[in-house]
């Protein structure tokens, strides 16, 4: 069965507001319409937390002279009965780019909630782009674009570099830990086994550097030790997964004496 839909259709700036992950309306589909350059989110993967409801940029254009009455749109889709994923879409009037042909470029904001109660861990994963416009007489287009959507848990980390200050050419240690978005629980719980790297930026440098790959206990938590040659600043970063995006900590600078 899809997730279950609520929908309300403004006709131009069309507004289309989903209690829940959306599946897609019931009714024949139809020809006559298609849609070309589109871009959703950049074309990143679309990372969401347990809390903050994410907004999901996206621009396509659209041809058809067919009539339509509410809701050009493009969207994250995993196929029938498994629902459209978003929870209101707000799309721009038509810009006319060939009037007599019915070509039109729309703006779009697509907006995803992780509080929803039909969101969860299940959705993380690869999802698809697909366009639909609703038709006169209850009808409606909806076109497989060709386009994966990466649809990812977000991930946290924090460090900790110590002794601060500390004597050159001696021992710090470096902790933290890595977690991850549950959709379930709206809440981040620790990611074990999950390789993260330590990374070095030295004072007065403009980048990064890794130093060494670590994995993570069951927990999540981080721990190493390095020696501490100059001055500079510590972090962890991790680069994600098919299911969680990639984040790096804040930074911790440690100075030596």
């Amino acid at each position: 069965m899809g997730k279950a839909m609520w929908r309300v259709l403004v006709a131009a700036g069309a507004v289309a507001v989903f209690s829940g992950v959306g599946a897609v309306p019931a009714g024949a589909a139809e020809g006559g319409v298609s849609f070309s350059r589109v871009s959703v989110n950049g074309g990143k993967a679309i990372v969401v937390g347990v809390k903050e409801e994410v907004e999901v940029r996206a621009a396509f254009r659209m041809t058809t002279k067919l009539r339509y009455d509410g809701g050009p749109m493009v969207f994250p889709w995993r196929g029938s009965g498994v629902g459209g994923l978003y929870n209101t879409v707000i799309t721009s009037d038509c810009k006319v780019v060939d009037r007599a042909n019915g070509v039109c470029d729309f703006d779009e904001w697509l907006y995803i909630d992780p509080r929803h109660i039909d969101f969860g861990n299940e959705d993380a994963g690869t999802w698809k782009a697909v366009g639909q416009v609703f038709l006169a007489g209850d009808a409606y287009d909806i076109d497989d674009l060709h386009i994966p959507l990466q649809l990812k848990r977000a991930t946290r980390l924090t460090v900790n570099a110590s002794p601060e200050p500390v004597v050159a050419g001696k021992t710090i240690t470096v902790t933290g830990g890595v977690t991850r978005a549950n959709w379930d629980t709206h809440t981040y719980q620790g990611y074990g086994g999950r390789t993260v790297y330590l990374q070095f930026k030295a004072a007065g440098a403009a980048s990064y550097t890794t130093v060494k790959k670590v994995m993570s206990s069951s927990s999540g938590a981080l721990k190493t030790t390095v020696k501490a040659t100059r001055p500079g600043t510590w972090r962890w970063t991790y680069y994600g997964n098919t299911t969680s995006g990639a984040k790096s900590s804040t930074g911790d600078y440690v100075a030596l004496r």
